[in-house]
């Protein structure tokens, strides 16, 4: 297992900056509100894509298996594998973590933390499990939502839990980070849901809340920091370059 990850205090460094890459068939590719049939391959290599990402400072990765979203268990761990070993970028990694067998596999192929979504819904009592066993630093509740209401299995299904409840819940259980994207938002670059994360900050006081979603310019990293975001993850506006990565590498530079 990696050593404790290297997170940087809430508010010490400003916005801690995460890009995504999302997998496919092996494929660095990006969705539309989660849909697959919206695919867009962007890379066929990840590794090139981190290495890009590392070369301009960031530290930080988001790496989801949208195979392993879709299959219930963790398909592409060969690629957080290779990237693990050849950057030395700190990766989150999701899609399809169930069992603790995938949780293993995960860990021993170089992820720092991993992003639990629908296990967190369907399976309370093994998600806490983990949250107990490998700790709050290792640990992220993935709480991604569509009317406020938590998504699961790759977004597919909408569950019937309430989604500041169950944030609240989680907060209770021992969990720190918490990746909430809105649905509706994810790949359509017209900005993200500040009116939800506030409403999740002022709600949660201690919580490293982690936005995602809809990220579109540069200058709504700024407005994320100061209503008390710990962190963002940007994909399709670096991809499109709508950021650009001398632009986050500027921002890491002087935060």
């Amino acid at each position: 297992m990696s050593d404790k990850l290297n997170v940087p205090p809430l508010g010490a460094r400003g916005l801690r900056i995460i890009p995504a890459i999302d997998i496919i068939d092996g494929k660095c590719v990006r969705l539309s509100k989660g849909d697959y049939d919206t695919k867009k391959i962007y890379n066929e290599h990840p590794l090139e894509v981190a290495k890009e990402f590392e070369a301009s400072g960031i530290r930080y990765l988001h790496l989801v298996d949208l195979d392993g979203a879709k299959s219930k268990h963790i398909v592409n761990h060969k690629v957080l594998e290779k990237i693990a070993s050849k950057t030395n970028l700190q990766i989150d990694f999701g899609g399809g973590l169930k069992t603790d067998d995938d949780l293993r596999i995960a860990f021993e192929s170089g992820a720092s933390q991993i992003t639990g979504g629908s296990i967190a819904v369907k399976d309370t009592e093994t998600f806490t499990r983990w949250i107990n066993t490998y700790g709050a630093d290792k640990i992220i509740l993935g709480a991604d939502a569509m009317d406020e209401k938590v998504a699961v299995s790759g977004w597919q299904e909408e569950s019937k839990e309430e989604l500041l409840p169950f944030i609240k819940s989680y907060l209770e259980k021992g969990i720190q980070y918490v990746i909430c994207t809105d649905i509706s938002k994810d790949g359509m670059l017209e900005g993200p849901s500040f009116d939800l994360y506030r409403k999740i900050v002022d709600n949660n006081t201690a919580i490293k809340l982690i936005a995602s979603g809809g990220i579109s310019t540069f200058d709504e990293l700024p407005r994320l920091a100061e209503m008390g975001c710990e962190g963002v993850i940007i994909g399709k506006a670096i991809y499109e370059n709508r950021i650009s990565l001398k632009q986050l590498e500027n921002y890491i530079l002087t935060a």
